[in-house]
Order: C-alpha cells, then structure tokens, then sequence
C-alpha cells in the first residue's frame, strides 16, 4: 500500500514538473501580434470646446410692492401665464398711527378754511348781487373757493390712503394691487396670504410678491476655462445639449463673452452667454443645467485616419503602411506623413498618404 502511493506521488510530480517546461518554453515563445487594416477616409475633423451651464430667461423680473401692509389675496400661482398689469396679489393697509393723525389733522384744518371761505363766499355773492363789489373781486372769491375745495378734497383723499390704501371717489385700489409689469410666466410666489410685506423704496428692495419672466426669449449662462476663451468670439455657433432631455439638441449663437475672469477651484473662468433657439415643440423650464459645445475649427471633407494610428518622433509624425503577410506575421514599413487638424478621435492628414494605401490600425484582440 505504502508503495502504491509513493508511485502516485511520484507520478503526480512528474507531470507538474513537466507541466512547468511546456508552460515556460510557451511564454518564452514570441508572440504573434496582429493588426486591423484600414485606409484613410474622407471625414469633416472639428475642434471642439464645452461649456458648462444653465438656461434661464433673459428677463427675469421682480414684483415688488409699492406699500406695506399685509397680502390679503394672492390670485396666481407659479407657473401661470400673467399679462402685463393683470393682478397677482392684493395688499392690506395696516396704517401708522403718526400718519393717520397727520392726515386727520390736515383734514381738520383744510374743513376749517373750507368753512370760512364759503362765508366769504356767501356774503361776496350778495354784495355782487346788490352790485356793492365788482365782478373782478367775486371771481375771486369763486377762485379761492375753489381752490380751497380742492385742498380739503385732497386732504380727505390723502388720509383715504393712509388707511386703507385707496381712494374711493376714483373707484381704484391704487398701489394695493400688485400687478405683473411684464407678460410672461410666473416663476415662484414667495408669499402667502397673511405674510406681512415692505414696499420697494430707496432704502431697501423691498419683499418680492413674485417672480416672473419671458420663457419664450432663453439664454444659455455658462463659464468657460482661460485657456479656450481666446479662442471663441462674438456670433460663433453652439450646440446645447440639456440634461433634463434626453437625445435632444438645439442651436444657440453667442452674444457675450465677459471681460473679467473669475478664480474657481485654481482655475480662472470667464462667463459667456449665448441666445438659445428652442423649437416650439420643445419646453424647456428655467435653471435647466445644459452643456454648450462650440466649434472653434472646422476642416469639410478632409483625408483623415484614426489618431491611435500615428506615431510621432521628435517633431516628425508617421504611419506604418502594409507590405504584405509573411505566414502568420504581418510586415509594415514605416512612412512618415504631415497632420492637421485633430478632434481626439480622428487626426487629418495634409502630405504623405491617399485612400489607395493600407496601414495599420488598432490591435486586434483574442
């Protein structure tokens, strides 16, 4: 039994042994590599950058308030259409004690003149009418009576205001209806009704009631890196690609480049903007982040090859075209050429090759 199984070991280290020459003189052996054959093609090689950003409308306004007080209704909504001077919010008054007093004093005082001059009034009446004064001092007295009236009724309407933020003889809300300055569409309504608001003066901003703007005029707001922006000028052609759409592109034209870089993360970047034609179809919400590739060069019609295929030596580039194959083996001789324009995948070739010769591609892989 012992004898037996000092066989089988010996048998099983003379295979592994074995095993180990057939698996190192395998690996020493040379390998065949073998390589696509492909021809140049005509192709149309662009340079291109991306940018990086957002599409938002070109106007985006704020509705502020011309008063303060309280939002007693609010009509819309956000993301209804609104017209310009249609009404978004209503606005309670809540008045100021100091100011209704003064105003409630100033209609004391304007009753009080009122008063005296219609005596005068009267009394210059008679006297015209028993032909004591002339008519040159009645008329006067018409005219201050008038313009006496007058005051009083301002004074009645100013303190109309201080309380309720309207005035009744004109049938009108005054500053107490905030309305939409422009036509488009409702952003965002910050409030509710029952927040309290501060009107818009030269103090402060005051609250916006809401935000709305014109998505039917959209622009592309991104920022480009230092070492592309010498490169791109005014009325260029892009190509925006949104996130939120998948598969779908449109067109833009850059209409600004900013002239003040801005440092991000090391970097210096420079805002462009760029109007966006968006087709009827499409619609597109603001804050979309979107992706804008420009065409720095463009090369029509072009000889090119895959760039992987060259191989560059100091200042001198070449390809290796196809002899022939020799058995298994494939022969190739180098050949030098002249590049042009490269877009990272496919390079162009100016001098040195046609459509007529083969060369060697990529490796084929087993």
């Amino acid at each position: 039994m012992k004898k037996v199984i000092k066989i089988i070991l010996l048998s099983l280290l003379g295979l592994l042994v074995v095993g180990t020459f057939v698996f190192l003189w395998n690996k020493s052996r040379p390998k065949i590599v073998e390589y696509e054959i492909i021809r140049a093609e005509i192709k149309t090689i662009e340079k291109k950058t991306v940018a990086t950003g957002k599409i938002e409308p070109r106007d985006i306004v704020m509705i502020k308030p011309q008063i303060s007080g309280i939002i007693s209704h609010v009509y819309k909504q956000a993301g209804q259409h609104v017209k310009s001077g249609e009404v978004i919010a209503l606005v309670k008054v809540i008045p100021e004690m100091s100011l209704v007093n003064a105003a409630e004093s100033r209609v004391n005082v304007a009753k009080i003149e009122l008063d005296q001059q219609k005596s005068i009034y009267d009394r210059d009446k008679q006297l015209y009418e028993s032909k004591v004064i002339s008519a040159e001092e009645f008329e006067k007295s018409t005219s201050a009576t008038l313009r006496i009236r007058e005051e009083y009724q301002n004074a009645v309407d100013n303190l109309e205001i201080v309380r309720q933020g309207m005035v009744r003889r004109s049938g009108s809300y005054g500053n107490t209806r905030i309305l939409s300055t422009i036509t488009g569409t409702i952003l965002d309504i910050p409030i509710k009704a029952g927040n309290s608001v501060i009107q818009s003066n030269t103090f402060n901003d005051g609250t916006t009631i809401a935000v709305v703007a014109n998505l039917n005029d959209m622009i592309f707001q991104g920022k480009i890196d230092e070492t592309e922006v010498g490169r791109i000028k005014v009325g260029m052609p892009l190509v925006l690609t949104v996130g939120a759409l998948q598969n779908v592109s449109f067109d833009a034209e850059l209409e600004y480049i900013s002239p003040k870089g801005v440092e991000e993360n090391s970097a210096v970047m420079f805002e462009i903007r760029a109007a966006a034609y968006i087709p009827d179809s499409i619609t597109i919400r603001s804050g979309y982040s979107a992706n804008a590739e420009i065409i720095l060069q463009h090369r029509p019609d072009v000889l090119a090859v895959p760039e992987s295929t060259v191989s560059f030596e100091n200042d001198s580039t070449f390809v290796y075209s196809f002899l022939k194959n020799n058995g298994k083996k494939q022969l190739f001789q180098r050949q030098q050429v002249k590049i042009g324009l490269s877009d990272g995948m496919y390079v162009e070739i100016t001098e040195g090759l046609d459509t007529t010769v083969e060369i060697r591609g990529k490796e084929k892989s087993f």
